[in-house]
């Protein structure tokens, strides 16, 4: 009998071959069947009922949207059921996965998310786990900082374009918090950060190695020939003993404090190193967590407010934390509404002390500030001091910062100092202006006794000195002529230049430059002024984010070798010893500052709508965009 099967075909349309047409017809009537979903189920739908409808069931659950079926059929290829769907009750969590091969500092979220995961279910919600941009602060060129707001962007078309209720923001080094925060702040579903933690103690022998400062250290020995280039990379790969991000009190850890001082983490999470069980246990408390925050409606926009901004602002100081943290919360202040300036830095923080004793500022790592107690222990002291700005402001706990951390007193003091025994006194960042620049901060907590005698100990002229200027149009520059530049003597101020977020681009790491070799051999440290940034690991006492920077108009694209400059940190000004006209002739002679090409499209996006450091460094257009999601619960039908 002739058969029109085709060989090989499984579609099904083979079995029909052959078959009497009633009998096709009867097969046709029969009511399609999941082995998931008998016929007659129906999945329970026990649990709280949402403080408003949640966004996602305008795809999942909505009859008057004949897309429904597609939006629905294509999830359950994976094994969900309907009910993981469509239960009005069920919220979908997104997880943003920033860990990766390629971000090796984030790596150890893929094992946590699964723990993060459990906690989703159990408290009643459908995870959803999804890849974020890769940012590595220690391997992306240019710049990592060139990225934050990629990654931003990115992930802000995905928390609004896709069916989401809320957000686990997995969290770890430097620009991935900010650039999540800054995203969350945009779209305003319920968020929730979570950190992968920094990495254990390093050690040669008994002696710490901080992550980072070994690197800067190392370079000194190196510069100064007491190492060679073998014993540099063995001191230096000792900084990483685990997975984690840095283990001193970087920007990785700053921020991640940031995160849990504005509110958005679990109370004491920041600070729990990568592998201890604790983290995996905050990872699970997280998912739940958000699950509630969903529920309850709590939003980004409720959290951080001008108060919480503040509250960090004063624990920032009281940690000893990075240089990089007034560009990053400036920047998800500007995204969430919050009016954040520089000058609200040294007002708020610049008169606290340093509680923190851990490097680049202190001593220790973040294991021994972990067991000392944490976040939690320093704001219990500033607490008791009265010197929180804002005890009653809310967190992703439910509860204010105050009765999260009242009487969580540290319990190593030789860790986390007592507010009346602190490492410094007026620890907070200078914010200085002048014709040198608009905008420049300094952080005092890192001031060495050596440098301060050297520069600020005049008593006809306290906390301020003069010196001639040795320029650098960018690392490469610094990193040719240093050793060989005859004009650098002590009192020298290097200056980097063409390192802000459009001369770079992205604004690097790079103005904690070192004095030549010979100088090192003395023991002479050298002022270090630039457009570009400093890694928060560095302890260099260095004048950084100055804005305008060099490549937008700043005045210091327009210094020469020899110029003097005069800081006065009393009076906060910084200024250039020439006079206007002298000012006005050398911008005619040189012209606009030149900076190297567009590499890649991003770059010449990214440097066409970039502000300054001072303004967060944000895309000029992006800002506009607040609380996406109640003006938009949805976009446009995609069939």
């Amino acid at each position: 009998m002739a058969s029109n099967a085709c060989e090989g075909c499984t579609c099904g349309r083979a079995q029909n071959n052959g078959l009497a047409a009633e009998e096709q017809r009867e097969l046709a009537r029969r009511e399609a069947r999941s082995f998931t979903a008998p016929s007659g189920y129906t999945e329970p739908t026990e649990g709280i009922e949402p403080a408003v409808p949640l966004r996602s069931k305008l795809w999942f659950n909505n009859p008057e949207d004949t897309m429904v079926g597609c939006y629905i059929e294509r999830f359950l290829n994976n094994g969900l059921t309907m009910g993981e769907l469509t239960n009005k009750r069920k919220p979908i969590i997104g997880i943003a996965q920033t860990g990766s091969d390629l971000a090796p500092c984030n790596s150890h979220h893929l094992q946590l998310a699964k723990r993060v995961r459990d906690g989703i279910l159990a408290a009643g919600g459908t995870p959803f786990e999804f890849p974020c941009h890769p940012i590595q602060e220690t391997a992306k060129r240019p710049t990592a900082s060139l990225d934050r707001n990629l990654s931003y962007l990115s992930l802000v078309e995905v928390l609004f374009g896709y069916p989401l209720d809320g957000v686990v923001l997995l969290t770890g080094c430097d620009k991935t918090t900010p650039a999540m925060l800054m995203a969350a702040a945009t779209m305003d579903i319920p968020a929730i950060c979570m950190n992968v933690g920094p990495m254990l103690n390093g050690y040669a022998g008994s002696k710490y190695v901080g992550s980072g400062m070994v690197v800067w250290d190392s370079r000194a020995q190196l510069s100064a020939g007491e190492i060679d280039q073998d014993q540099f990379m063995r001191q230096v790969s000792l900084s990483a003993p685990s997975v984690g991000h840095c283990n001193t009190m970087g920007t990785a850890s700053t921020m991640n404090a940031m995160a849990e001082a504005l509110g958005m983490a679990l109370p004491g999470s920041a600070s729990i190193p990568a592998p201890y069980r604790e983290r995996g246990a905050c990872a699970y408390q997280t998912g739940q967590r958000i699950v509630q925050l969903v529920l309850q409606d709590v939003k980004p926009s409720d959290i951080m407010t001008k108060e919480a901004f503040e509250n960090a602002i004063a624990l920032c100081t009281a940690i000893g934390g990075s240089t990089n943290a007034p560009i990053h919360l400036n920047a998800v202040a500007k995204h969430i509404g919050v009016e954040l300036n520089n000058d609200d830095w040294e007002r708020v923080g610049y008169e606290l002390p340093l509680l923190v004793n851990i490097q680049p500022a202190g001593q220790y790592l973040c294991e021994e500030y972990h067991r000392a107690g944490g976040l939690p222990s320093v704001a219990a002291e500033l607490l008791k001091h009265d010197k929180l700005p804002h005890p009653n402001a809310l967190t992703v706990s439910g509860k204010s910062i105050g009765d999260n951390c009242r009487g969580d007193f540290a319990q190593d003091p030789r860790v986390i100092l007592p507010f009346d025994k602190p490492l410094m006194s007026q620890a907070g960042f200078l914010h200085l202006k002048g014709t040198l620049f608009d905008s420049a901060i300094m952080k005092t907590s890192v001031i060495s006794p050596a440098f301060r005698e050297q520069y600020l100990s005049n008593p006809n002229d306290p906390m301020a000195f003069e010196g001639p200027v040795a320029v650098f149009d960018g690392p490469e520059d610094y990193h040719h002529r240093i050793e060989t530049e005859p004009e650098i003597h002590p009192g020298t101020i290097l200056v980097m230049r063409g390192a802000g977020p459009v001369g770079y681009p992205g604004a690097a790491e790079v103005v904690n430059m070192i004095p030549p070799g010979r100088l090192i051999k003395e023991g002479i440290e050298l002022p270090c002024i630039g457009d570009g940034r400093q890694s928060g690991t560095s302890g260099s006492p260095s004048i950084l984010n100055a804005a305008p920077e060099a490549a937008t108009g700043g005045m210091l694209g327009y210094l020469k070798d020899g110029d003097r400059l005069r800081i006065d940190l009393l009076k906060r000004q910084a200024d250039v010893i020439l006079t206007p006209e002298q000012i006005a002739k050398r911008k005619e002679e040189l012209g606009p500052y030149k900076y190297p090409p567009h590499q890649t499209p991003w770059q010449e996006i990214y440097r066409n709508q970039v502000s300054e450091l001072s303004e967060g460094m944000v895309l000029k257009d992006a800002v506009k965009y607040q609380r996406v999601a109640k003006r938009y619960p949805v976009g446009r039908a995609n069939h």
